[in-house]
C-alpha cells in the first residue's frame, strides 16, 4: 500500500475555495481505482496549511490516477490557490 501525503499553502483568502474544491471532488478521487482512502487535514498552527492524505494499492494505481485528465484539471484549479509550491512524498508503511 501506497500512502500518498501532499503539503499545500493556501493564500488565506482562497481557503473556502479549496474546501470546496475538494469536498466537490473527493468522492471521485475515492472511487477512482486502486484508491482506498483519501483525506484532508488542515494545520492547527496555521490553518493556510493543508495537506491531501491518500491511500492507494499499489505505486502503479497512484501513477494512473496521476495520469488522468481528472487529476490534471483537478491539480490545475487547486495549484492556482497556493501561496507556495506544494511538497509532496509517496510512503509506504514499515
Amino acid at each position: 500500500m501506497i500512502i500518498r501525503i501532499v503539503k499545500m499553502q493556501f493564500k488565506e483568502e482562497h481557503i473556502p475555495a479549496f474546501h470546496q474544491l475538494f469536498n466537490e471532488r473527493k468522492e471521485q478521487i475515492a472511487s477512482f481505482e486502486g484508491c482506498l482512502r483519501v483525506d484532508m487535514l488542515q494545520d492547527i498552527q496555521d490553518p493556510c496549511i493543508h495537506f491531501t492524505y491518500s491511500h492507494w494499492i499499489n505505486e502503479q494505481a497512484l501513477t494512473s490516477y496521476r495520469a488522468s485528465s481528472f487529476f490534471e484539471e483537478t491539480w490545475t484549479k487547486t495549484k492556482a490557490l497556493f501561496e507556495n509550491k506544494a511538497e509532496a512524498w509517496s510512503t509506504i508503511i514499515k
